[in-house]
């Protein structure tokens, strides 16, 4: 396992996302700024929050324009995931771009209520070195109002009420819209495949 930068872009779930990390053996560094990202290995942005306000931290931390030229593995973590994408209706915000598509509020329906937080059931959609391990049938833990298209980088849906994407990869970018700190084996195993991936 190698050492890991975990952004603390605000939101208040970086901290298990560190402990979840050094139980797998890695060693995360808490980065409150983008000079820190300095000779990182692999990059984590957590967030758990709204949209505009996580923006305009990575902004006034310098992360907005260091995040798109890392040359390293970057997960982005619920939150964390929605902001790779080109745009948040929450907030009507733009977000980094590194993956193109806007992240939409989910559509409450008689029975299903929002946020959508609880255990739901993973779709794959495609290979992935970062599923390895995780069976089809696999459940993961969620906690969100917003959500990301189910494009071609996305990897794994869900679905609440609507269909969703509840992992994506494009290159060395990918993201989690799940709490993998919160998702049992699953999460640990989806944290030890980002820490082992070489894209």
């Amino acid at each position: 396992m190698s050492v890991v930068a975990v952004i603390d872009a605000g939101g208040a779930n970086f901290g298990s996302v560190c402990y979840a990390l050094e139980r797998l053996g890695a060693t995360p560094v808490v980065v409150r700024d983008a000079d820190g990202l300095r000779g990182m290995q692999r990059v984590i942005l957590p967030g758990v929050g709204a949209a505009a306000c996580a923006m305009a931290l990575l902004r006034e931390r310098g992360f907005v324009e260091v995040l798109p030229t890392l040359g390293v593995p970057l997960l982005g973590i619920c939150l964390g995931m929605q902001l790779l994408f080109e745009s948040s209706a929450e907030g009507e915000v733009g977000c980094l771009g590194l993956l193109p598509g806007r992240v939409h509020k989910l559509q409450g329906s008689t029975g299903l209520r929002v946020p959508h937080m609880g255990w739901n059931g993973l779709e794959p959609l495609r290979p992935s070195p970062l599923l390895d391990g995780i069976e089809g049938d696999a459940h993961a833990y969620f906690v969100h109002g917003y959500a990301a298209p189910v494009t071609d980088d996305c990897v794994a849906a869900c679905t609440h009420g609507e269909r969703f994407a509840a992992m994506v990869q494009r290159g060395r970018v990918a993201g989690a819209q799940f709490h993998p700190e919160r998702s049992a084996s699953v999460g640990a195993r989806l944290l030890a495949n980002f820490m082992e991936w070489n894209p």
